[in-house]
């Protein structure tokens, strides 16, 4: 009976606080310039049985939140769906946890395509962003007990030729800059925590260039621990933002086909998908070619494994995926990577082999419907054709 009533204690806990997470996100769209429904969609949530599982499930959620990371101005230590995201991810619920780290992609896009970009124009602030990748590359840190890296973060507290010391306010604005700061403060108790030091400053970059992969590899690493209980609109667009930092190259139209009308097709789709021509929902920095090392390369592949290969992964997931690894096959070629070329190789060859056999069993089963022999031959069959045409253009690889 006591064990009964601590288990009912603790569910009552778990919907309280996820009840008050999704409040306090409705309250930020309602404080906003211009509210709107959204909020009250939003606060329905906490009416739920299990709110914070409704809301992981919930598309339109997703979308109304993606839609604000992408603005041009988020990702500031004053961004509230930043503190929000920050706040849910450390909280004791997993759906909660979850439905953090589904926005991953979004937000590892629009931090890395900020710092990428060759614009003379200043790098926009980017401390919340910051304090999210951190948060989850901790928590893979002490999940694989992992060593912790050394990164070196500027004194802006010094004056150098880059800056001059501003004063600081303290008021909710500088609280994810101490976030970032205390991630990587150093800790002698703790082994999972980063060591600092001060060294020459870089102009306006919180974290070392240099270390940004490694922090968003790990982030990754987190987010393929947890793919199956992803949902699946975070996985299409993990497969678009890879697919748009690999780059487009023509050679990833033809993959050793000369078969000119799957090549006419691989055209049309690949227009479809061009870089910065909002070929998906993120438009707002999509499209910007960044560099790929080992480091991040090695955990996106293991996602888009996941998501070719997986059981349960729907149709359009797969298709999605099969484009972003052509994509990326092409890149690393290009690059002269001879581990990611025998990786995407690999997965493209498992890739075409799965839908070579869906597609057998699919041409059996519309001649066992349609009344035809069972010796027919399935190549004479075209009643059945399921190979998208981003796909076909590499069946010889």
């Amino acid at each position: 009976m006591t064990t009964m009533s601590a288990t009912m204690e603790h569910w009552r806990e778990s919907v309280d606080e996820a009840r008050t997470l999704i409040l306090s996100l409705s309250s930020i769209f309602q404080s906003s310039p211009k509210p709107s429904s959204s909020s009250f969609f939003l606060s329905s949530f906490a009416d739920h049985d299990d709110p914070a599982k409704s809301l992981l499930t919930s598309k339109e959620a997703y979308s109304l939140i993606a839609s604000c990371l992408s603005s041009s101005v988020s990702g500031a230590s004053s961004d509230p769906f930043c503190h929000w995201l920050y706040d849910t991810y450390i909280s004791s619920i997993l759906s909660l946890r979850l439905f953090s780290l589904s926005f991953l992609p979004i937000i590892s896009n629009l931090y890395l395509s900020r710092f990428a970009t060759d614009l003379p124009s200043p790098i926009t602030p980017s401390a919340g962003f910051e304090a999210i990748l951190l948060a989850f590359y901790n928590s893979q840190i002490q999940s694989q007990n992992y060593e912790s890296r050394s990164i070196s973060l500027p004194d802006l507290t010094k004056p150098s030729i880059y800056h001059s010391p501003s004063e600081l306010k303290f008021n909710q604005s500088v609280r994810l800059d101490k976030i970032v700061e205390e991630n990587m403060s150093p800790d002698t108790s703790t082994s999972s925590r980063s060591s600092l030091g001060v060294k020459s400053l870089e102009p306006q970059i919180t974290i070392k260039s240099t270390q940004r992969p490694l922090i968003v590899g790990l982030a990754f690493d987190c987010y393929h621990q947890h793919i199956a209980e992803i949902p699946v609109w975070s996985k299409i667009d993990f497969c678009e933002v890879v697919a748009a930092w690999a780059g487009q190259c023509n050679c990833s139209k033809g993959n050793e086909n000369d078969n000119r009308c799957e090549s006419e097709n691989i055209v049309k789709e690949m227009r479809r998908l061009e870089i910065g021509k909002g070929g998906s929902n993120l438009e707002c920095e999509k499209g910007v070619k960044i560099l790929l090392p080992w480091e991040l390369l090695q955990p996106i592949l293991k996602i888009l494994g996941h998501c070719l290969m997986g059981p349960f992964c729907p149709e359009e997931v797969k298709s999605s995926a099969s484009v972003a690894v052509r994509r990326i096959y092409a890149r690393v070629s290009h690059d002269l990577n001879p581990q990611a070329i025998l990786a995407t190789r690999c997965l493209i060859q498992l890739d075409n082999r799965a839908r070579d056999k869906a597609a057998q069993k699919a041409a059996a089963a519309a001649r066992i419907h349609s009344g035809q022999p069972k010796d027919c031959s399935i190549e004479g069959s075209s009643s059945v054709n399921i190979i998208p045409d981003e796909i076909a253009a590499s069946r010889r690889i």
